[in-house]
């Protein structure tokens, strides 16, 4: 078998998931029920957010929050502050794909 495969959680409920933690990139799966959020952080690489489900309240650094629905792909910048929240009724899920792996990440002098 040439491929691998992955598995990720199908659910409704608050979920954190990391599902690939390779070399090459680091890739986590995401659930925030109404209310929920991630704690406010520093992107740690070059992240790419694939909004798969919802609507995603951000706020980069000190800017005003931005809005995100499903079908949207965010790209944040390394070292950038983050504060992700679902502020709606209806399950936010998306995917986190951090390229380089943040194991791997060397900033740029």
């Amino acid at each position: 078998m040439l491929e691998k495969k992955y598995v990720y959680s199908l659910t409704d409920d608050k979920i954190i998931e990391r599902i690939v933690d390779d070399e090459n990139i680091n890739l986590n799966h995401m659930v925030l029920v109404k209310g929920t959020g991630l704690p406010e952080h520093y992107s740690n690489s070059n992240v790419y957010m694939i909004i798969v489900r919802g609507k995603m309240t951000i706020q980069l650094n000190e800017q005003e929050p931005h809005h995100y629905i499903k079908g949207d792909i965010i790209n944040i910048s390394y070292n950038t502050k983050m504060n992700v929240h679902n502020q709606d009724d209806e399950v936010l899920e998306f995917f986190v794909v951090k390229s380089p792996n943040p194991k791997n990440y060397k900033e740029k002098e």
